[in-house]
């Protein structure tokens, strides 16, 4: 890129096999730890975008103690229920988790069956805790599996989205937490707080079948060159005679599971109208239990969108939030 007056990387990295998700509810494959018992995320459906107007607290910053206007993503946020425990063991061959047992909960909501089958005989859950409560030596990791209730949030949709969890704290703490929210409702302010940092995971918006330049950023050919200008101009060497995977081509572009890391949470409130504008949010409509996100998050609307605690925290040294103005303007 030489020739370029400017530094223009490439804008798609073929470090990452561009294929599409086969869920929008992407499991978690690390988690962080907690000495807290308690769950270590949460769900939500992304409403739209909005800006408010807030004192910049953050120390280090120019702006320091001076209001600023800044993106935000708002969250709606219903309440999770809380309908299986699932313990896991280490495997001694491949070491790696897998699932020692699951305890189900007696109070099963009718839209749980529409996405899975339910067990139809019933399980004593006092007598299966306390077998397992026997045995947790054997246990290195305690998760909860939990479920939205897409009804609460205004949509459409009937069927709820099924997520796990991770439960923090020692083996035994995470157990005992986990049976005593067994069959409950979990909202978002049991988790976490406003100023939280939070890793943020959903399905990116799907732009179909697209070229080497718009998914890669390659360069367009000159105007006198053969066979097309968008192109790459040669895809390889005689020998290797194969195509390398290293080739910018054509193929699927967007809807990937993504992950941004250290989102910051600014608000959670209950009252939707303090963040919806006035015509509601485009495709989405009007929200109720809410969370105001710090920039963009991946995806379009009603995606559900996945946070959990930070996997790569940094030092921040931020005082309490001071927001002075939501935008609840029309939005076209």
């Amino acid at each position: 890129m030489g020739h370029r007056k400017k530094h223009a990387p490439h804008r798609g990295s073929l470090g990452y096999r561009r294929k599409k998700t086969i869920r929008h509810t992407s499991r978690m494959r690390t988690w962080a730890s907690s000495a807290e018992s308690r769950l270590l995320g949460f769900a939500g459906y992304k409403a739209g975008m909005t800006h408010i107007a807030m004192i910049n607290t953050d120390r280090r910053s120019p702006f320091y103690k001076q209001e600023q206007f800044i993106p935000v993503t708002v969250i709606e946020t219903p309440p999770m229920v809380i309908f299986s425990i699932r313990t896991y063991t280490k495997d001694s061959v491949t070491d790696q988790g897998k699932v020692r047992s699951q305890i189900w909960g007696e109070k099963i909501e009718k839209d749980l069956g529409l996405r899975l089958q339910v067990p139809k005989s019933k399980q004593n859950i006092k007598q299966a805790i306390s077998l397992e409560k026997e045995s947790l030596s054997e246990v290195t990791e305690v998760r909860v599996l939990a479920h939205t209730l897409p009804r609460e949030a205004g949509l459409s949709q009937k069927k709820p989205d099924i997520i796990e969890i991770k439960v923090g704290g020692t083996v035994t703490e995470a157990f005992d937490y986990a049976t005593t929210i067994l069959d409950k409702k979990m909202s978002l302010d049991d988790v976490y707080k406003a100023s939280d940092f939070v890793d943020v995971n959903g399905a990116t918006k799907g732009k179909g079948f697209a070229g080497p330049v718009k998914r890669h950023g390659i360069k367009i050919l000159p105007r006198k060159t053969r066979k097309g200008r968008r192109v790459v101009g040669c895809i390889g060497p005689w020998h290797p005679a194969r195509v390398m995977w290293t080739v910018p081509r054509a193929g699927q572009l967007g809807n990937f599971t993504r992950t941004e890391y250290n989102k910051q949470i600014l608000k959670i409130g209950e009252d939707g109208e303090e963040v919806t504008p006035s015509n509601g949010f485009k495709r989405y409509g009007r929200v109720t239990r809410h969370c105001l996100i710090r920039g963009s998050v991946p995806g379009p609307a009603k995606r559900l969108i996945r946070l959990r605690d930070p996997i790569r925290p940094k030092p921040v040294d931020i005082e309490d939030l001071q927001i002075t103005y939501i935008s609840t303007a029309a939005k076209n």
